[in-house]
């Protein structure tokens, strides 16, 4: 069955330009909608995990909506962070939004290449005294980077701060699209929260990120495309391989 309409499980991107490409090469049509939002937990949600904020002293982030809940649940929580603290990033850019709610200093910003390997490679053997609290969403977990830490017998807690949450999709009809593309495992809670009687069929499941695998299996969903591969390092070029080898 030929691709001529593609949904993607997120916000119309800035730059739309790969798609729009896609779309004069070989005819598709891409609709984007979110299919959850992230929420920061609330103070209340999060003392169930039962951690104290000031036991850390250095915090390790992985997204910016995880920087935005930790500074508001401190707030909320009336815990002053110190100026002492250290944060370690999985990427440059999750380092330099720290800017919204601190100086921002080099020397206690520290930052990968967006592997739980390169985060290790930061902390090393200088910072290996630390006390770190790992975030991370209930969605998503810091498995892969804990492990390395357990092997280097570092001291850490880790922390969900921020939650997905469902979006309203009653209103499509997802057997319209051929191909439909997801990136988090909570893209596929959304669908069968929305749609609990949904049957694949003919249609074609892109995926991005290992972290979804195993929600696409648990729920019986068929994976055509996955991703990031050396060859496909964008969803963009995942799917132009697939529509180029499927004509």
């Amino acid at each position: 069955m030929a691709i001529r309409k593609i949904l993607v499980s997120q916000r119309k991107p800035l730059n739309e330009a790969p798609y729009n490409a896609l779309s004069e090469k070989f005819g598709v049509t891409f609709d984007f909608r979110n299919f959850f939002l992230v929420e920061p937990l609330t103070s209340k949600e999060f003392r169930t995990q039962k951690i104290n904020m000031q036991d850390h002293t250095g915090v390790i982030f992985s997204s910016r909506h995880a920087i935005d809940a930790y500074f508001k649940l401190c707030e909320e929580l009336r815990v002053k962070v110190p100026e002492t603290m250290k944060y370690f990033c999985t990427t440059e850019a999750v380092a330099m939004y720290l800017q919204k709610h601190i100086v921002y200093r080099k020397r206690k910003i520290f930052f990968g290449d967006g592997t739980p390997q390169s985060v290790l490679n930061q902390i090393g053997t200088k910072h290996k005294g630390e006390k770190f609290l790992v975030t991370q969403s209930d969605s998503n977990s810091s498995s892969p980077l804990t492990r390395l830490m357990d092997a280097q017998n570092l001291q850490y807690q880790t922390a969900v701060l921020v939650k997905s949450v469902p979006q309203d999709l009653h209103d499509l009809n997802l057997h319209d699209y051929d191909m439909i593309v997801f990136y988090n495992p909570a893209d596929v809670k959304s669908l069968q929260e929305n749609f609990p009687d949904f049957v694949q069929g003919d249609i074609r499941f892109v995926t991005y990120g290992k972290s979804i695998v195993g929600a696409m299996e648990k729920a019986s969903l068929t994976i055509a495309v996955q991703g990031p591969t050396p060859e496909a390092p964008s969803v963009a070029k995942a799917i132009e391989l697939y529509l180029s080898e499927n004509r």
